[in-house]
C-alpha cells in the first residue's frame, strides 16, 4: 500500500527523488551555452513544492501495486511537467506579462540573467520536456502510452490549455465580470496541467480509459481548488511563508474568488471541489487512490 508512511514523509521522499531526477534531464555531451544552463537550471532547480511532478507519481502508483516501479517509470513524464511548469513561471514573470521581481524568495530569472535569456531559458525548457517524456519509452512505458502523453501534454500545457488560460487572463485583467468567466481562466491556466499531470502518471501505469478520465476529473477540480486557495492566501498569507509579496492581487485589481465571492464563500468552494474530486478517485477502481486524497486534503489546508 502507497500509505505505509505518513503523508510529510512520503512528499519528501518524492521531491527528493524528482529533485534528483531533474538535475539529469540535461545530457553533459550537448554542451549548451553556460548562461543559458544556468538561467534554466537557477528556475527548474529552485525547489518548491513540486506538486505537479509528486502528483504523476502518486497517480501512477495509484493505478498499480508496485509503487517503485510505477514511480522510476513514471519519472520521464514528472521531469517534463515540472519543466513545463518552470517555463511557464519564467515567462510569466516577465515584465510583458506579470513584472513580478520575486519568486519562490528570490529574484525571477529576468531580473538576474536579463529578459532575452529569460526567455531562452523558458524556450529551452519547453522543448526539452518533450524529449525527456520521450525518453519514458527506454524505461519500459509502451511506445502508445508515451505517444498519447506526448499529445496530450501539446494540448493541455499549449494554446487548449494553460497558454491559452493565460491569454484569457491578459484579455480579461479588471474586465472579469462573472464567476464563470473567472473559472475558465483557472481552468485551463491552472487545473490543465495539473489534470495533465495525474492522466500522465495513469499513462505510466496503463490505466484504463474510465480510470483516466476520473483521474481527469479529479487534477482539474485539485487544479481550480489550488487556485483558489492562491487566491485566499494573496490575502491572508505572508511574505516569509509564500516567497513572494502579498496582496499583490489586490494591488493590482485583479478580479479573484475572494473579490467576487468573498472569503468565506471561496473557502466552501475549495472543499467542495477537493471532496467532488476525491469522489471521483474511490469510484475508478484504481488499485490505491488514498494517497492522491491525502495530497488533495493538504492543499485545501496548506497556507503557503
Amino acid at each position: 500500500m502507497t500509505t505505509s508512511v505518513d503523508l510529510h514523509t512520503y512528499l519528501t521522499a518524492r521531491r527528493e527523488r524528482v529533485e534528483k531526477a531533474l538535475r539529469e534531464v540535461f545530457p553533459p555531451a550537448w554542451g549548451i551555452p553556460s548562461t543559458l544552463r544556468d538561467a534554466m537550471d537557477y528556475s527548474l532547480l529552485a525547489g518548491g513544492k513540486r506538486l505537479r511532478p509528486i502528483l504523476v507519481l502518486a497517480a501512477a502508483e495509484a493505478v498499480q501495486d508496485d509503487a517503485e516501479r510505477a514511480s522510476d517509470r513514471a519519472m520521464p513524464f514528472a521531469c517534463a511537467v515540472e519543466m513545463i511548469h518552470t517555463y511557464s513561471l519564467i515567462h510569466d514573470d516577465l515584465p510583458a506579462m506579470d513584472n513580478d521581481d520575486f519568486r519562490r524568495g528570490r529574484p525571477t530569472n529576468h531580473k538576474v540573467y536579463g529578459d532575452a535569456m529569460a526567455i531562452l531559458a523558458g524556450d529551452g525548457l519547453l522543448t526539452h520536456a518533450f524529449h525527456v517524456l520521450a525518453s519514458a519509452a527506454k524505461g519500459g512505458v509502451p511506445a502508445e502510452r508515451v505517444l498519447a502523453a506526448s499529445e496530450e501534454l501539446a494540448m493541455f500545457a499549449g494554446v487548449f490549455g494553460m497558454v491559452g488560460g493565460q491569454a484569457l487572463d491578459m484579455e480579461g485583467e479588471q474586465g472579469v465580470t462573472s464567476l464563470g468567466q473567472l473559472e475558465s481562466i483557472h481552468l485551463h491556466k491552472t487545473s490543465d496541467l495539473i489534470a495533465f499531470s495525474v492522466r500522465a502518471g495513469g499513462h505510466a501505469s496503463e490505466a484504463g480509459d474510465d480510470q483516466l478520465r476520473a483521474l481527469e476529473r479529479f487534477g482539474k477540480n485539485v487544479g481550480l481548488a489550488f487556485q483558489i486557495q492562491d487566491d485566499i492566501l494573496d490575502l491572508t498569507g505572508t511574505e516569509e511563508k509564500l516567497g513572494k509579496p502579498v496582496k499583490s492581487d489586490e494591488r493590482q485589481e485583479k478580479v479573484t474568488y475572494p473579490f467576487l465571492i468573498g472569503l468565506d464563500e471561496s473557502r466552501k468552494r475549495v472543499s467542495s471541489l477537493t471532496e467532488e474530486a476525491n469522489e471521483a478517485l474511490l469510484g475508478a477502481g484504481l488499485s490505491d487512490p488514498r494517497r492522491l486524497i491525502e495530497i488533495a486534503g493538504s492543499l485545501l489546508n496548506r497556507d503557503h
